[in-house]
């Protein structure tokens, strides 16, 4: 009577751990379906809004970690395993570890901001977080810049987006500026002419909008004359030079002094 008794717990033992094996098995698969099929959406919509590759696999990998710890938590829990400590050991560690890694998250979190909201792209000419030059990539943590000089610069994501942008490339056309030196000898109206015909002359220059030359204000060494040609973006440095050399050129041609300062001394005596 007690063998029978002994063996039937036995079997009713074998059953119960048994079928809370087949339901852990069943979580388990269905955990990973549902888990694959969230990121297989995730990607699918991140993709269409054309977001970096690199980021794509990024989220889709930290998604399914922590999607997976929390379908074995869960697992753990269904055999009736205390799951409190282990899971607030899990989230000691990822308290440690972002505290660890605050500015890497930091950027990481800026980057995806700047794919996103794409202020600027790869081959725009932009001005941001104290560089000015030509982006080459836009990573998960810092962003590449060629600077005029040549020289590939990293910024942390986090200054780019946290700092004024100037994106050069966006709008098709900009303004050059230079300011010009009059003497008091030389006629403003005369010299601002002739620096209008000969604006159009350089090339590049748009016809619209129209070169302006205007007095821009007056020194103790005569009026400045503010030159300001339009160009594309691609012809700003050539337009810019040549801008330059036409304005030596012209003031050479038409014999203009060069200025000084004038002060009138009288004797109060």
């Amino acid at each position: 009577m007690e063998f029978a008794q002994t063996t039937q717990g036995i079997v009713n033992t074998i059953i119960q751990v048994g079928l809370k094996v087949i339901g852990a098995l069943i979580i388990y698969v269905v955990g990973r379906w549902l888990i694959n099929l969230a990121v297989s959406l995730l990607q699918r919509t991140l993709n269409k809004q054309q977001v970096d590759a690199a980021l794509v696999r990024y989220l889709s990998a930290s998604i399914v970690v922590a999607a997976n710890i929390a379908l074995i938590v869960a697992i753990l829990g269904f055999f009736g395993v205390e799951t409190t400590t282990f899971a607030a050991l899990v989230a000691a560690v990822g308290i440690a570890i972002g505290a660890a890694w605050g500015g890497l998250l930091a950027n990481f979190a800026a980057g995806a901001f700047l794919i996103i909201l794409r202020p600027f792209q790869v081959g725009d000419f932009i001005g941001a977080g104290g560089v000015v030059g030509m982006v080459r990539e836009i990573g998960l943590f810092v962003t590449a810049i060629d600077t005029l000089d040549n020289v590939r610069t990293y910024v942390g994501n986090t200054k780019v987006f946290a700092d004024n942008i100037q994106n050069f490339s966006t709008n098709p056309f900009r303004r050059v500026e230079q300011a010009v030196q009059l003497s008091y000898g030389v006629d403003p109206g005369e010299a601002m002419q002739r620096l209008r015909q000969k604006l159009r002359q350089v090339p590049n220059v748009l016809s619209e909008p129209i070169p302006e030359v205007e007095i821009l204000q007056f020194t103790p060494s005569g009026p400045i004359l503010a030159v300001r040609p339009y160009c594309r973006n691609q012809d700003y440095w050539q337009v810019y030079f040549d801008t330059n050399r036409l304005i030596s050129q012209s003031f050479g041609e038409a014999g203009y002094p060069a200025p000084e300062q004038h002060l009138v001394v009288r004797n109060a005596g």
